[in-house]
């Protein structure tokens, strides 16, 4: 019999830990989908100033982090050590300094509690934070999986059962937000910036490409329109014309959002399922989620995606998958390595 997450057949109480980039968090979700405490230390000011995450200092901060933020999430919860199932913990993919700290610090826990220690990719974790609010919601999917560090379209015919259709060639969706962000001058992380921006702006105002927008394939590139965008604006400040950012972040944005769009559309037609999931940071995207909507409520096919703070990297997201993996009898050793190009 398939197992369903969302049936409240197998109790625990599990500790996870999330640090595959720039968050240090951690978390305690009871019975795979109860969050009984969900704690993040943002590294955001520490790396503004690159414009991007900085991968020592994002494991030296995590590194500091961990410990503090691990027991805030216990208290919290009102959960003591001898009350956990289990510690489940990011493996990958992700950075390879910052998973290690996560990972020495679950198994530091599970070595000297004993509790079983889960190992969970990333990328699963983002798309069960839906699981987390839509707890209706059941397979098949195809699931979008857009952040700092994936652009993925994903067919999921059952729990823990995963197709990799197509993923960016170059670039991932946040990251080329971020880069753009970066040389427009607008702070860091960009995606924010741009989404605010672009609903003041005229998408049609300024014409990018949109690279494999018609491709026999589920693969996106996003360095081309990196590269429009900076050869435009420099451009014209060599003109001397003023630049409308507000059309500027529309119109980048547009491209972006129009291939997606296509690409989870077609994707949905071909697998034949009647729900598709936004998951990862680039899900918060407002113009994402509002096109993917509408192109897909005509075909009978809903769209889901977190909350906000959902969206983003937690540690209750890990809990749930975690939970999944927990009683499939999937158990990390102490000796496990972290993954950095860890796939589904």
């Amino acid at each position: 019999m398939m197992f369903d997450p969302t049936v409240e057949v197998k109790k625990d109480t599990i500790l996870a830990i999330e640090t595959s980039c720039d968050e240090t968090a951690a978390a305690v979700v009871r019975d795979g989908w109860q969050v009984l405490s969900n704690v993040v230390a943002s590294q955001v000011d520490l790396h503004a100033r690159f414009g991007g995450v900085v991968p020592e200092i994002a494991s030296r901060n995590h590194l500091e982090t961990v410990n503090a933020v691990m027991a805030q999430a216990l208290n919290e919860a009102g959960v003591a050590l001898p009350d956990l199932t289990a510690v489940a913990v990011t493996i990958g993919p992700g950075l390879v300094g910052a998973l290690h700290i996560g990972l020495v610090a679950a198994k530091a826990l599970a070595f000297a509690t004993g509790l079983p220690l889960v190992g969970v990719n990333h990328l699963e974790g983002h798309i069960f934070a839906n699981l987390l609010q839509h707890r209706d919601a059941t397979p098949p999917f195809v699931c979008l999986v857009v952040s700092g560090g994936h652009t993925s379209l994903v067919h999921m015919p059952e729990f823990g059962s995963y197709e990799l259709m197509g993923s960016t060639l170059d670039d991932a969706a946040g990251e080329a937000f971020d880069k753009i962000a970066k040389f427009l001058g607008l702070g860091y992380p960009g995606g924010p910036m741009i989404d605010k921006l672009a609903a003041d702006g005229d998408p049609s105002a300024i014409e990018f490409p949109r690279a494999m927008m018609h491709t026999k394939d589920f693969d996106f590139s996003l360095s081309g329109l990196k590269t429009a965008v900076i050869n435009h604006v420099r451009k014209e400040r060599e003109a001397g014309r003023e630049i409308d950012l507000a059309d500027l972040a529309a119109g980048f944005q547009a491209a972006v959002v129009d291939v997606q769009v296509h690409k989870t559309v077609e994707a949905a037609e071909l697998k034949r399922v009647d729900t598709v999931l936004l998951a990862g940071g680039v899900a918060c995207n407002t113009s994402l989620r509002e096109r993917l909507r509408a192109e897909l409520i005509n075909r009978n096919v809903r769209v889901l995606y977190p909350s906000p703070a959902m969206c983003t990297d937690n540690a209750a997201m890990i809990g749930a998958a975690g939970h999944f993996r927990l009683w499939r009898g999937e158990f990390l050793q102490l000796d496990a390595d972290a993954l950095p190009n860890l796939q589904l």
